[in-house]
């Protein structure tokens, strides 16, 4: 997976590393910051 940095303020795209070319998807900023949130306070483990 790679997020691209430095893109636009309110706009995270992330798409497969394996497939450069291949389609991203963009999510909110707010959105991906509280999903990396949850991946750190270990929120998905279950």
């Amino acid at each position: 997976m790679e997020v691209a940095d430095g893109f636009q303020a309110a706009v995270v795209p992330v798409r497969d590393s394996k497939v450069p070319g291949g389609p991203a998807l963009c999510f909110e900023a707010a959105s991906w910051a509280a999903f990396i949130g949850e991946l750190k306070a270990g929120g998905h483990r279950r």
